[in-house]
């Protein structure tokens, strides 16, 4: 009996010792992959090849990092939303070019698409902490520009980029007029133990009741569950029911939380959306969603002579 119960607490500090390891040594690897396999961490297109009007948009991060981005126009005086956009942790803002080109068509917007650090052409090392202040300078960037109606900046965030554009919301209730988060994760805490199962046992996020005991160890947890809920802002919750890689449930979560606080929330189910291609398989409802939304809470500023002949109008 002494000998079983000994062999199973050396199995789980076995557990434990190893799922140390596994995020110290790994982490980094799991939440940011600028280079998918087999291909280079060059962009194999830009938005040229897809006849798009664009701007190459070079900055500084807070901490001096180089970052580049894209500043894609529907034409050149598109005075319509401008969605700053934060793409998902694999791969580079190439390869999200093809969505972007029927973006700009669908909803008649502009669209800046930042490469945080350590992806694309960007200098540095992803992190937590200095992706934070990427998407800070993007939208400092964009809110200084005289080429674009600045009170109508929307941060669009797919994934991981829900979780760094809800930060920024957050942060800039006077330059962010929405949020749009797709298919975003509470925590990277909570995804730990989705890729590791294991690790379930030893880590979580705030909604997870266990021990807790490896959190320490995780350098970049975006807390999504614990940002949205100060996000004053409407936001528009889109999920894909057939999401393979976070569940589902993580956005009933972050939209229930939001929604407590915020009676600006909109959630929209798409029930054959998997994490990467909602925006396809959603087809026209997803589109004219996110169109519905920006026209609510995002509308066109008139000028006088159209109000007064709204106001004309409505007299009659």
């Amino acid at each position: 009996m002494v000998s079983y119960v000994s062999a199973l607490l050396y199995g789980v500090g076995g557990l434990v010792v190893a799922g140390m390891a596994l995020l110290v040594a790994l982490q980094e690897r799991l939440v940011y992959v600028p280079v998918l396999p087999g291909l280079t961490k060059s962009y194999s297109i830009n938005p040229a090849r897809l006849r798009l009007t664009y701007e190459d948009v070079w900055l500084r991060s807070p901490d001096g990092v180089r970052l580049h981005a894209w500043f894609i126009k529907l034409f050149p005086d598109c005075r319509g939303p401008t969605l700053l956009f934060f793409q998902e942790n694999a791969g580079n803002i190439a390869h999200r070019l093809e969505m972007v080109r029927i973006m700009l068509q669908k909803l008649q917007c502009n669209v800046f698409m930042l490469s945080y650090r350590g992806y694309g052409a960007s200098e540095g090392f992803p992190s937590q902490h200095g992706i934070t202040k990427d998407a800070q300078a993007a939208l400092d960037h964009l809110s200084q520009r005289t080429d674009i109606d600045t009170s109508r900046i929307v941060v669009f965030g797919r994934s991981l980029g829900g979780a760094v554009g809800s930060v920024v919301a957050k942060n800039n209730p006077d330059k962010v007029a929405a949020l749009i988060v797709e298919n975003t994760f509470t925590s990277i805490l909570d995804m730990a133990g989705v890729l590791l199962p294991f690790l379930k046992y030893f880590i979580g996020g705030s909604a997870f009741k266990g021990p807790k005991i490896l959190n320490f160890l995780v350098r970049s947890p975006w807390s999504t569950i614990d940002v949205i809920g100060e996000v004053k802002q409407p936001i528009l919750f889109l999920s894909g029911l057939q999401d393979e890689m976070i569940p589902p449930i993580h956005m009933q979560m972050l939209y229930a939380k939001a929604a407590a606080h915020n009676r600006q929330c909109v959630f929209v189910e798409f029930p054959n959306g998997m994490h990467m291609d909602t925006w396809l398989s959603g087809g026209d409802h997803y589109w004219r969603t996110i169109k519905e939304f920006l026209k609510k809470h995002v509308p066109e500023e008139q000028d006088d002579e159209s109000r007064n002949d709204t106001a004309l109008k409505s007299s009659i």
